[in-house]
C-alpha cells in the first residue's frame, strides 16, 4: 500500500486529503499522480469506484499552484470533459475538497440550467473549467469560452463519451486546443473508438491500468433472480421493503421504464425517485441529494444518468433490466479497490 505522503503531494493537498479521512491511496492514484506530476500524458484504464477522480485532481492542482498564473477571462487554464451533468459536478466539488487550502478557481458548466451564470464565471476568470460537451461548444460559439490558454486537458469517461455520442464533440474541442498541453484520458473500457482517440490526442503518454477491463470488481457478491416479467416490479418492492437493503440503485433500460419502476415503489410504500436524462437539472439534484442523505431507499436510474456518480454507503446495486452487454453498469462502493495497478508506455 502506498501513503499520500509518498506522493510528492506539497503539504496544504496532504492536508485536505487528511481531513477527508484518507491516508492510504488506491492503485490508480498511486500510480497516476507521480507521472502527473512530471507533466507527462497519461492514459488511465479504470472503473467507477477507483479513486481516480482524485488521482487526477491532486496533481492538477499542484501543477497550478507551483506554475502560477494571472487567469485571465474566458480563458481557463485546464479544461476537465466529462459525459454528464452529475459527474461534472462531483468532479468540480471534489476541485473544491481537495483545492481548500489553495487560491485555485474552479467553474463548472454543464446543460439542463440557464448559461447566465456559468458566463459570468468564466468572465471573470478560472484556473480549471469542468465542461459537459454541448453547454462547452454552445459558449464556445458565443465567444464566452476560448481554449487557446489550456496548458491540462482531462478527457474522462471516454467510453460513455462514445456510448452518449459525444466523439466528433470532444474532436471539435480537441482541435481548438494547444498543442503544447499535458492530456489524461481515462476510460473503463478501450473499444476501437476510443484507441483511435487516444492515439490522436495522447504524446509518449504512461498507460496505468487497474484491473483487468469489464470484470467484475472483487468483493462484491451477485444473485440473479428469474422471475416472470409481470411480476418484476412486485417482486423489486418486496426485496426493497427488506431491512438489509438501506440504500439501493435500481438500474432500468429506459427513461420511461426508470419513472414507472420509481412511481410502482412510491405506491408501494417503499422511498424512490428516478433520476435520467429527461428530468430537469433540479430534479436530478434533489433526487441524488436525497439518496445521499438516507431521505430515499432506492434511486431509480438509466445506466448513462448514473455512469460515475458516487456515493457512499451503497448497500446493493439491482438491475431491473439486463443491459446491452449482459453486464452490470452499476457504480462500485468504495471499499471495493482493485488490488493493484500496471504501468508501461502507451502505445501498447
Amino acid at each position: 500500500m502506498t501513503e499520500f505522503s509518498g506522493l510528492g503531494l506539497i503539504e496544504p493537498l496532504l492536508r485536505a486529503v487528511a481531513e477527508e479521512g484518507y491516508q492510504t491511496a488506491t492503485p490508480i492514484q498511486a500510480g497516476a499522480i507521480p507521472v502527473l506530476l512530471e507533466g507527462r500524458d497519461v492514459l488511465g484504464l479504470a472503473q467507477t469506484g477507483t479513486g481516480k477522480t482524485a488521482a487526477f485532481t491532486l496533481p492538477i492542482l499542484q501543477r497550478l499552484f507551483q506554475n502560477k498564473k494571472r487567469v485571465q477571462a474566458k480563458a481557463p487554464r485546464t479544461l476537465i470533459l466529462t459525459p454528464t451533468r452529475e459527474l461534472a459536478l462531483q468532479i468540480g466539488e471534489s476541485f473544491r475538497t481537495y483545492g481548500r487550502h489553495l487560491p485555485i478557481r474552479r467553474t463548472v458548466i454543464h446543460g439542463g440550467v440557464g448559461q447566465s451564470p456559468q458566463v459570468a464565471a468564466l468572465a471573470r476568470g478560472t484556473d480549471v473549467l469542468v465542461a459537459t460537451p454541448g453547454r462547452l461548444l454552445d459558449l464556445m460559439a458565443q465567444k464566452q469560452c476560448v481554449l487557446d490558454q489550456v496548458e491540462i486537458f482531462v478527457l474522462d469517461e471516454a467510453d460513455r463519451m462514445l456510448d452518449m455520442g459525444f466523439i466528433r464533440d470532444v474532436r471539435k474541442v480537441v482541435a481548438v486546443l494547444p498543442k503544447q498541453r499535458q492530456t489524461l484520458l481515462f476510460s473503463a473500457t478501450m473499444p476501437e473508438a476510443v484507441v483511435e482517440l487516444a492515439h490522436s490526442i495522447l504524446t509518449d503518454a504512461e498507460r496505468i491500468e487497474v484491473a483487468p477491463q469489464s470484470t467484475t470488481v472483487e468483493r462484491i457478491a451477485q444473485r440473479v433472480l428469474f422471475v416472470d416479467r409481470a411480476d418484476k416490479r412486485r417482486l423489486l418492492a418486496d426485496l426493497l421493503q427488506e431491512g438489509a437493503m438501506e440504500r439501493t440503485i435500481v438500474f432500468a433500460r429506459t427513461k420511461h421504464g426508470a419513472d414507472r419502476i420509481a412511481d410502482h415503489l412510491k405506491k408501494a410504500g417503499v422511498p424512490a425517485d428516478a433520476i435520467h436524462g429527461d428530468k430537469s437539472q433540479s430534479a436530478r439534484v434533489r433526487a441524488l441529494e436525497s439518496f445521499r442523505s438516507g431521505d430515499l431507499k432506492a434511486l431509480v436510474a438509466t445506466d448513462i444518468a448514473a455512469r460515475g456518480i458516487d456515493i457512499d454507503g451503497i448497500t446493493h446495486v439491482i438491475n431491473f433490466d439486463l443491459t446491452a452487454s449482459a453486464a452490470p453498469p452499476a457504480p462500485v462502493p468504495t471499499a471495493a479497490r482493485c488490488p493493484s495497478a500496471t504501468r508501461r508506455r502507451w502505445p501498447i
